[in-house]
């Protein structure tokens, strides 16, 4: 099928089938002057699509699911806004401020991504709308999940005339509390509806280190160097080139692991991390303020029914920007464990800028 050939999601997919509290979802579609455009919805205030210009042809780079029914279904968490806390939480229990709180476990005994009804889960209302920007806001309540305090969240995407995509997060909450929030989008920058794979990806990370995994995916709190391991991409680096090749990898079915950036990156402004697709034609830079990015090769999408395609392992790449996975338990993290105090304003954000 040829590039100019292809059909995108339309809104309607998404709106035709209600969601999970029996109301359509509300579709909005941000634009740039270049042909550029996004869509997003007030479900998980997810991003839906991503159709970036490629030699003269549009290219969706986002994974998804090709309708509500499917995407009620899925557990992959695509394009969803994730919280109270992004990544694993071990034993689905931490202790704050001498308190041990007993939040929702929904893989295994431990919590992922905030809970079985998560942020991803709900419905956020839109606060904000422009040609090129959307405000999703969500109040999330003292015990929800079992997690301490009412916190007031919000999610806006701007789509600048760059070829930008910025996610700026806003928080507060009137207890101390964990949270890290993230997106979950999966990219194949060959193209959502190609057989091209994340292992035939280029990437590159800004970080020496990264933190080791043990049982059910959870940091031990080791931060292992880089060197010498499959996980070095200090440089522009085949995803498939090293595949496989540690322990750490074979326990989780490939990357899903947490690299802790480099700092003076952050603080400089310049990208975090690097996407090339397998031919070289386009390119995203990642941008963020966060102290870590999970690197996930999708290793469990097989079988998923997509937007054009049921999906493969591997089909897409997920580059999530958060706090330390299993922050709330491991103190000593201090800033980069994902606890916020009471009354007091956070912020985050992080940007995605494609080139073709």
């Amino acid at each position: 099928m040829a590039t100019n050939e292809l059909r995108f999601l339309e809104p309607e997919q998404m709106t035709a089938q209600p969601a999970s509290d029996g109301k359509p979802a509300q579709i909005v579609v941000l634009k740039n002057r270049f042909g550029m455009s996004i869509s997003l919805m007030d479900i998980g205030a997810t991003w839906l699509t991503c159709i970036v210009p490629v030699n003269g042809y549009r290219r969706d780079v986002l994974l998804g699911s090709a309708d509500m029914n499917a995407h009620k279904q899925q557990t992959a968490y695509f394009g969803a806004t994730v919280g109270r806390f992004a990544n694993r939480i071990a034993g689905a229990k931490f202790v704050l401020e001498g308190q041990e709180y007993k939040i929702s476990a929904n893989e295994g005994k431990n919590t992922l991504h905030g809970g079985k009804q998560n942020f991803s889960h709900l419905r956020w209302g839109i606060t904000a709308q422009s040609s090129q920007s959307v405000t999703f806001a969500l109040i999330s309540n003292d015990g929800d999940q079992g997690f301490p305090g009412t916190v007031k969240v919000s999610v806006t995407y701007t789509l600048t005339d760059n070829n930008e995509v910025c996610i700026d997060y806003q928080a507060m909450s009137d207890k101390t509390t964990p949270l890290s929030l993230t997106n979950h989008a999966y990219f194949n920058l060959a193209g959502e509806h190609t057989e091209r794979t994340a292992l035939e990806h280029d990437l590159k990370i800004c970080a020496t280190h990264y933190l080791k995994n043990g049982k059910g995916n959870i940091p031990t709190g080791e931060f292992a160097s880089v060197i010498g391991t499959g996980f070095d991409f200090r440089k522009l680096k085949r995803v498939g080139l090293d595949f496989m090749a540690d322990e750490c990898q074979k326990a989780a079915n490939g990357y899903d692991h947490a690299f802790i950036l480099d700092k003076k990156t952050i603080e400089d402004n310049t990208p975090v991390a690097t996407v090339i697709a397998p031919e070289g034609e386009l390119k995203m830079d990642v941008f963020t303020t966060m102290p870590s990015i999970q690197f996930y090769t999708g290793n469990f999408l097989v079988g998923t029914k997509g937007k054009s395609r049921h999906y493969g392992n591997y089909s897409g790449l997920a580059l999530e920007t958060q706090y330390f996975p299993d922050g709330p338990n491991h103190p000593e993290w201090h800033e980069n464990q994902g606890v916020l105090p009471a009354n007091t304003a956070w912020n985050s954000q992080t940007i995605y800028k494609f080139y073709s």
